[in-house]
């Protein structure tokens, strides 16, 4: 492909070897963008199921759908030391983080109220088995993200190939089919999304233990002057009491046991809750440079313009090697805020064509604001990549405007080569938000070789600046 991590919406993996990263329930029940939040309701249409199940004392039935929570082998991600082999969970080991649930009567003291609490109260699950589990229930997803992706980059996928088995929200049940998928040495491979995996989880035994549960504890000893606290004189004034340290708590109570972890939770459930709380204030998407550490930025972004420079005007191949650049440097500039492009999304049964949607995952920034200040709906940013060696005028302005919809987005953005009139095709932007025909921001390559040579020069919110002072253009035109 000739791309690098930044310029990849997914995770570059290695197949022949795991990386050391994990796919987290909790993170993707906070994300907003709709990838997530699609995947999130299987997951907990999975959960809630088991819980129906046993409610109702149906058992068997419970364990039966635990069956198929075997080994995925398909992302390259894990703690494999060789060649992957989805490690976390076994052809036995479904069985018994099953007996282990029931074990812990977690469910039915009301512990477990989220599926991504199995890492903290179910003895056997750690951040690799989680991280399986849920690969499995979500298999669709990927598959459906995995497609997307390859059509994006021009990625030949294998028609007809065993999808494996994945959790069917809409009936309650597993599912698998044929479909096309990537296949590598005949390994089938699922790509994950690099804004839905995290290195370590925040939402683990560990941290709620050592940060909530025994900083707990040590306020309770000082509470009740137990005999644990310590004394320190003071020359002047009263003597200062303070917490017994935590070394010596773990000595005694060994808190970092999942049964202590339970009893604890029930006796101070909003311990629990503040923990849940922190966490998701915590949880951020992996940044570019952590997933790419070792790479000169300014030799990146000069390969960038250069590549950009170099594609010809023009239809057919020049004309995807255009889209496909583009997509490169908005998925560098724009990611975490835009995840997930699609290139060619159908609407209307087919009548239309978008050239590029991303899904708005922004929390924070420009497209957050865009609909919680601004109240323009963009839960998709629609781009249209011309390649014209003329300039873009209305009927271009015309056609992706006709893209937008309350329920998409009524926000785009318009890529070309060159505009010789920016301030009259800014006035065609403003007709158009008048008209209640949506909002469209104009973008051409001398604006993105700018934003790019402001981040080697160590720029920053150069982007954000960017995007909003050229929306003001369009509004107040």
């Amino acid at each position: 492909m000739e791309k690098g991590q930044r310029e990849l919406d997914f995770i570059d993996i290695d197949i022949d070897n795991d990386l050391p990263l994990f796919v987290d329930p909790y993170f993707l029940s906070h994300r907003i963008d709709p990838w997530s939040v699609s995947a999130h309701r299987t997951i907990q249409s999975f959960f809630h199921r088991v819980i129906e199940l046993l409610e109702a004392g149906h058992r068997t039935e419970a364990r039966i759908l635990f069956e198929n929570l075997t080994e995925p082998n398909e992302t390259c991600l894990g703690v494999s030391t060789d060649m992957p082999r989805g490690r976390g969970v076994g052809s036995n080991e479904a069985s018994k983080i099953f007996d282990s649930l029931m074990d812990s009567k977690a469910i039915e003291s009301g512990l477990i109220g989220h599926f991504e609490d199995f890492v903290l109260f179910v003895d056997g699950v750690g951040k690799d088995k989680i991280s399986d589990l849920t690969t499995n229930l979500i298999r669709e997803h990927l598959i459906e993200y995995t497609q997307t992706q390859c059509k994006l980059n021009g990625i030949e996928l294998t028609k007809d190939v065993p999808s494996g088995f994945y959790w069917q929200p809409s009936e309650l049940r597993w599912s698998s089919r044929l479909t096309e998928m990537l296949v590598i040495d005949g390994r089938k491979i699922l790509l994950v999304p690099k804004g839905a995996v995290t290195f370590s989880y925040y939402y683990a035994p560990d941290k709620y233990c050592r940060h909530f549960v025994l900083n707990f504890l040590q306020h309770e000893h000082v509470r009740l002057r137990s005999s644990l606290v310590r004394v320190k004189k003071q020359k002047k004034g009263p003597d200062l009491i303070l917490p017994p340290f935590k070394k010596k708590l773990i000595e005694l109570e060994d808190p970092f046991r999942k049964e202590y972890l339970r009893d604890f939770t029930k006796k101070h459930p909003l311990v629990f809750n503040e923990f849940r709380r922190t966490v998701k204030d915590q949880m951020q998407p992996l940044t570019n440079e952590q997933l790419e550490e070792d790479i000169d930025l300014n030799e990146f972004v000069s390969y960038l313009i250069d590549r950009l420079k170099a594609i010809k005007t023009g239809t057919g191949k020049q004309a995807t090697q255009y889209h496909r650049q583009i997509v490169g440097i908005m998925e560098f500039l724009l990611y975490p805020s835009l995840t997930r492009p699609v290139i060619e999304d159908g609407i209307h049964d087919g009548r239309k064509r978008i050239d590029i949607s991303f899904d708005n995952a922004a929390t924070n920034g420009f497209f957050h604001q865009l609909h919680d200040i601004k109240k323009i709906p963009c839960q998709y940013i629609v781009v249209e990549c011309k390649n014209y060696a003329t300039d873009v005028t209305n009927p271009e302005l015309d056609q992706l405007s006709s893209r937008f919809s309350p329920n998409r987005g009524v926000f785009g953005l318009m890529t070309c080569r060159s505009i010789d009139n920016m301030e009259l095709f800014l006035k065609r932007c403003n007709d158009t938000y008048r008209d209640s025909r949506g909002v469209v921001i104009p973008i051409v390559d001398d604006d993105f070789i700018g934003l790019l040579e402001a981040i080697k020069d160590g720029g920053k919110n150069i982007v954000e600046d960017f995007l909003s002072e050229r929306l003001r253009r369009v509004i107040m035109n």
